[in-house]
């Protein structure tokens, strides 16, 4: 075709009125060529129902797809081939020979715990240039189910338990995202908050209880951050599977949120061909086991399914396309600067752990401490932590390991400290040689952690290979013990009461070995808060005694349902509802200085629950190192609400020199996208504010908010 006939090309068209030239150019046959990825289909079914063991055979699984997560081109129309690459914790599997290597940055659960916006914005600036730089058009991220269990396998790649702070940060990933020409696609929607039996599961959660929690951060993707596409899950949705749910696909997403992206399937989570499409659904990745020529001609042919409806599917993903100038763009795939986004993952790593417990002051190390002995088992001492398993894997560019980090940080001091290691077994069969090696030194670093995997629910919330053990026996031995978690759950610590300091440093990426030195070492002050929360027994979860919450019960359909009937008191919000003390509450965590927050003040505005809510505070930094604080505003609600009794509303992380005070203010808009005043009302299928006394806390946890004033909302 004479690139003159080809009008799409007119950049001065609008994206969708250049989407809808091209689709009126193909043929029939050209358009269902564009409806999938170009794999050759597979038995995934089959295949992930072997591969459910172990992490490893994940891997391998997701290895299988590396190569082939694309759509293919038809040069005679200047269609691209279009490159998808996973995510979110960087830029995953890639479409390449091999896939690209790129910065293994620090999982996003710990994200999530800087509560910081401008980290998040660092955070997929990094992952937009390199997605960008590797020639690719898609980054599958940021994924914004919520932490609903903390033995969720894909927890690393989810922010929080909390919608507001799961939406806030999403949103802030994306944007930077897409400032990179990248479409950035949400994920995955909605209700895949579990593992276990994902291709089968039907989750069953009342009408408010998804407004308000789990379509809570999508909304809020959509709304504020434009968002390209979304990724539609793998479960079943009240018996239909999430890909054929109209409800959700159409109704919600685009009719009540305007959603002008396109849907794509999760990897094989498409299941039919004219029922998805018709659900709004449009493209189905990675191959063709269902749009493909026979499925799709027949259903046309049979009227269950109309041209109008796959030429919109199209359109939707073309004009996204031509919205980020993909079609001009050539693939020149150029070099990632290693070293400086390495830096850059380096300084996030260091800003999102949390300080659990420090008694007697024993962090920060002294860099002329002595002997430093570091003890575990050698997924997390012997080589950088990169975390989760599955398809967003990384191929690091380059690692560092926790003993060259170590040293070069000391030696970063001027320190004279030595640093040797005892790599334990994982059947702890050398466990006195540890103990025998804690007992010598003069400070021992005890490394444990969890890396969990996509396709896996943990077992439990206990550390794995006895870790458990290891660290109850070894701790109590050296009274200058510390601990440092590379996890990606949140863990029972049952051996809490046997070491003075416990840093939750999360699966670090590639620079784990100098993030977690610079946190050891005073470098940096940890500042991070915990964005799920830590319980202190099994038995005080949503699960314990139900298992119909998790992993579900067959009510006779054949398959799991998983009953969402805890309602909206998931998270801290259980906690609270109980009454029941967690071992670390959502939002804590410690400093090498200390805070005190004062002179709080709210100001409901002229009309209370239809004005702005304006919080101010004064952080003073009463001890002798800089650091940073978080102030974190809460709301509760009205008996006649049926709440739980706090929801974040609001939060700012401010850094405060020694001696100095910051002032805060936080703006609480009744009117933003994540309802923060209002709570779902199936009578008038909408937000509402309810009249009554409304309570506002102010604090740095969801347990320490010694602020609070009332404000009353007018019938």
């Amino acid at each position: 075709m004479n690139e003159s006939a080809r009008p799409w090309e007119n950049r001065t068209w609008a994206p969708r009125e250049r989407a809808e030239a091209l689709v009126a150019a193909m043929t029939l046959e050209q358009k269902i060529a564009q409806l999938h990825g170009a794999m050759e289909t597979i038995d995934i079914y089959g295949l992930t129902k072997q591969a459910t063991e172990s992490r490893e055979d994940m891997d391998a699984l997701a290895a299988q797809i590396r190569i082939e997560r694309h759509v293919d081109g038809i040069d005679e129309l200047g269609i691209p081939r279009f490159r998808i690459t996973n995510g979110p914790v960087g830029v995953g599997m890639g479409d390449g020979t091999p896939s690209p290597p790129a910065t293994s940055l620090p999982m996003t659960i710990g994200l999530a715990a800087g509560f910081d916006r401008a980290l998040a914005r660092e955070y997929g600036t990094i992952i937009g240039s390199e997605t960008a730089t590797l020639g690719q058009h898609v980054l599958e991220g940021p994924g914004v189910c919520l932490h609903r269990t903390a033995i969720a396998g894909r927890n690393f790649e989810y922010f929080s338990e909390d919608p507001y702070l799961s939406g806030v940060m999403g949103v802030e990933v994306a944007r930077a995202i897409q400032e990179h020409g990248i479409i950035a696609m949400g994920k995955h929607f909605v209700l895949n908050d579990q593992e276990h039996e994902r291709f089968r599961t039907n989750v069953e959660a009342d009408e408010h209880v998804m407004r308000e929690l789990y379509l809570l951060p999508f909304e809020m993707l959509v709304k504020d951050a434009e968002i390209a596409a979304m990724m539609s899950a793998y479960n079943r949705i009240r018996g239909v599977y999430a890909t054929e749910y109209r409800e959700t696909l159409t109704e919600i997403l685009r009719h009540e949120w305007g959603f002008q992206g396109y849907v794509q399937s999760d990897f094989w989570s498409c299941r039919s061909a004219a029922p998805s499409l018709n659900a709004g659904m449009d493209h189905e990745m990675p191959d063709a086991k269902w749009l493909n020529e026979d499925n799709v001609k027949a259903a046309l042919a049979d009227t269950s399914l109309e041209i109008e409806t796959v030429e919109r599917a199209l359109v939707r993903r073309y004009t996204q396309m031509f919205r980020f100038g993909q079609f001009e763009r050539p693939y020149a795939p150029g070099e990632i600067d290693a070293q400086a986004h390495g830096a850059v993952a380096r300084r996030i790593g260091t800003e999102i752990a949390v300080l659990l417990k420090n008694d007697g002051g024993v962090l920060p190390l002294d860099p002329n401490a002595g002997s430093v002995v570091v003890i575990g088992q050698s997924e997390y001492v012997d080589d950088a932590c990169l975390g989760g398993g599955g398809s967003s894997k990384v191929d690091p560019l380059y690692t560092v390991p926790p003993m060259d980090g170590l040293r070069d940080v000391i030696a970063g001091l001027g320190g004279s400290a030595t640093v040797t290691k005892v790599t334990v077994a994982d059947d702890l069969s050398n466990l006195e040689e540890a103990k025998t090696a804690a007992a010598d030194a003069d400070v021992v670093v005890l490394m444990a952690g969890l890396v969990a995997t996509e396709g896996n629910d943990q077992p439990h919330m206990n550390l794995l290979n006895e870790q458990d053990r290891l660290v109850g026996e070894v701790g109590p031995v050296n009274p200058r013990t510390v601990v440092v978690l590379k996890d990606s759950n949140p863990v029972l610590m049952p051996w809490i009461d046997a070491v003075p300091a416990v840093l939750e440093a999360w699966n670090q990426g590639g620079e784990d070995g100098h993030a977690v030195a610079d946190l050891l070492f005073g470098v940096v002050n940890p500042s991070g808060k915990v964005p799920t929360t830590y319980p202190r027994s099994a038995d005080e979860t949503l699960m314990a005694g139900h298992p119909e919450r998790h992993p579900g019960t067959d009510e006779g359909d054949g398959y799991p349902v998983i009953r969402y009937t805890e309602g909206l008191e998931m998270g801290y919000r259980w906690y609270q509802a109980r009454g029941v003390a967690p071992l670390f509450p959502f939002g804590h965590g410690l400093s090498y200085t200390t805070f005190d927050v004062s002179d709080a003040s709210v100001d409901a505005g002229a009309e209370p629950g239809s004005s702005p809510v304006t919080v101010r505070a004064r952080v003073t930094n009463t001890g002798a190192e800089a650091g940073a604080e978080v102030v974190q505003v809460y709301l509760g609600f009205p008996a006649s609400a049926n709440q739980p009794p706090k929801r974040l509303v609001g939060f700012e992380k401010v850094k405060v020199e020694p001696g100095a005070t910051a002032a805060v203010e936080i703006v609480v808009d009744p009117g933003a996208t994540n309802h923060p005043l209002s709570v779902w009302s199936r009578g008038e299928h909408d937000f509402v504010t309810v009249p009554g006394e409304h309570t506002v806390y102010v604090g740095t946890s969801s347990e320490r908010t010694p602020f609070r004033q009332t404000f009353t909302v007018p019938a």
